[in-house]
């Protein structure tokens, strides 16, 4: 019996290890969501142009984590759980950082001032679900506490149902108050990807609920 538990040693830390990559991507995606929250209250553009460089380091860094996956993907045996789930959760969580990144990039790119629109009700909603993509990724590695990263789950979907609302509602208002198609046109296109980063969020956590069902 020694024997065996001496050569499930020798595996046990290689399937340890996407745990510790999907937390990292979890971590870091919170924190490009509370930059870009923090950008849409910024009135300069200058300081917004920190930040954005700023959002623009961590989704490298992301891209790097996600990477990583792929690879200990291909070089590992024995996996935490389906390496299709593995695949999906990493997808779905790097989207999460583009579409964060990619709502920070036209923002500045578009030269709007964010700090009058609902650009930061959507911020708020990006942060949110990436708290409880975060909680429920923590949760994975020994998946104890179940009704946490269900409770997180149901979080996620219902900030999404939120998004598609506020969505919807600045979309209406814009169209009914701003005279200047150009503006509506940019701040159209902004909105749709800041919706896209809560509809990414949502993904992710299928996936995740994909795995306990499967596990748990």
């Amino acid at each position: 019996m020694s024997a065996i538990n001496s050569f499930m040693k020798i595996f046990l830390p290689k399937d340890r290890v996407f745990y510790q990559l999907f937390e990292q991507v979890s971590v870091t995606s919170l924190e490009m969501a509370h930059l870009l929250k923090k950008m849409v209250t910024e009135p300069s553009f200058e300081s917004r142009e920190v930040i954005l460089r700023q959002i623009e380091d961590l989704e490298h860094k992301n891209d790097d984590l996600t990477h990583k996956i792929f690879t200990e993907l291909s070089r590992n045996f024995i996996t935490p759980f389906d390496r299709e789930d593995i695949h999906y959760l990493a997808s779905a969580m790097d989207d999460v950082a583009d579409y964060i990144f990619a709502s920070a990039k036209k923002i500045n790119f578009y030269r709007v001032d964010p700090v009058h629109e609902s650009f930061g009700k959507m911020a708020d909603l990006i942060v949110q679900a990436c708290e409880n993509i975060k909680i429920a990724v923590m949760e994975l590695k020994d998946m104890k506490n179940m009704r946490q990263i269900t409770d997180a789950l149901v979080r996620v979907n219902s900030i999404e149902n939120q998004a598609d609302d506020i969505f919807d509602f600045s979309i209406e208002r814009l169209f009914a108050t701003e005279n200047d198609a150009k503006e509506v046109i940019k701040k159209r296109e902004i909105y749709q990807v800041m919706e896209i980063a809560t509809d990414k969020c949502e993904d992710a956590a299928n996936v995740i609920e994909s795995i306990i069902v499967k596990y748990a």
